[in-house]
């Protein structure tokens, strides 16, 4: 009875945040080892499903670096990365497009569906929604087929949110021409967010969010402002990988996303736990109220 009693607890306390954000949009970024763990994978999956049950409007925004890199080495195609950035020639897009916006499109789209939810693939191999131009660096290095988002079809994404189907995009865009151009998955997931206005842009990551003590996940922040975030990298307390997850956070609340979670994927129902309880398990990042 006292396990009875405690899972209604658990209930009452998520009925606030259900209905908080209930009809808000929250896009979820799906990426790098996540992709590669099925166990949490699916329990990603139902907490999506969840999400959207209860009213939300899931939104998920995926890569897939891993299951391209696999398939580069059966084809003996060598990565070659730029500034952090796949270089992509025309074989790499080739294989890009196959594995990303084919087959992880597919299998994430209907494992949703075998998970008893509703979901649809937008990719440039049924419906794209999102176009881009190459991307230039300051630099000046060539990346190849790599873009960057300058437009995306809200009104088909919303569509499906609408009729409550979860939306399933690769980051792969199509460009002026007809062409397809490799994103980053970070700033694909990004731009939609924008594009949407979400409530909430959720990356999933294999950290259990922002540290102040960045080797012990014990001294985890669970919520900060933007001027606190820009202090802590100011004075390296946010270092190395999670500086460009950080500034991309920022950069998204300066566009209207109301607000940006890093959480760890790998955490069953970690998606759940951050967004209908009070505490949460991964930093919450916020516009300054007084800007």
């Amino acid at each position: 009875m006292h396990e009875a009693i405690a899972k209604a607890d658990t209930l009452i306390e998520a009925m606030g945040w259900i209905r908080r954000f209930r009809g808000k949009t929250t896009v979820i970024k799906l990426g790098g080892s996540v992709l590669d763990d099925k166990d949490a994978l699916m329990h990603i999956l139902l907490d999506v499903i969840f999400m959207e049950t209860v009213g939300m409007k899931p939104v998920i925004v995926h890569g897939g670096g891993k299951a391209i890199n696999r398939a580069l080495a059966e084809e003996n195609i060598e990565p070659k990365f730029v500034q952090g950035r796949r270089y992509t020639d025309q074989a790499t897009l080739e294989v890009v497009r196959r594995v990303l916006a084919g087959e992880v499109n597919q299998q994430l789209t209907e494992q949703i569906e075998h998970l008893g939810g509703r979901a649809m693939n937008l990719s440039v191999h049924t419906t794209n929604v999102l176009f881009g131009e190459v991307l230039k660096l300051e630099s000046g290095e060539d990346l190849g087929r790599v873009g960057k988002i300058t437009q995306v079809d809200r009104d088909v994404i919303e569509g499906l949110l609408y009729t409550d189907q979860v939306p399933v995009i690769p980051s792969v865009c199509e460009d002026g021409d007809g062409g397809v151009l490799n994103v980053n998955a970070d700033t694909a997931a990004m731009a939609v967010a924008q594009a949407l206005g979400a409530e909430k842009l959720v990356f999933l990551s294999d950290v259990n969010g922002v540290r102040r003590d960045k080797e012990n996940p014990d001294t985890i922040i669970h919520s900060l402002s933007e001027s606190e975030s820009k202090a802590m990298i100011g004075n390296g307390q946010i270092a190395s990988g999670m500086i460009p997850k950080v500034e991309a956070c920022l950069e998204t609340l300066d566009r209207g996303v109301g607000k940006v979670h890093i959480i760890d994927g790998r955490l069953r129902h970690s998606l759940l736990l951050e967004i209908y309880t009070s505490e949460g398990v991964g930093t919450e990042i916020y516009k300054d109220l007084n800007i």
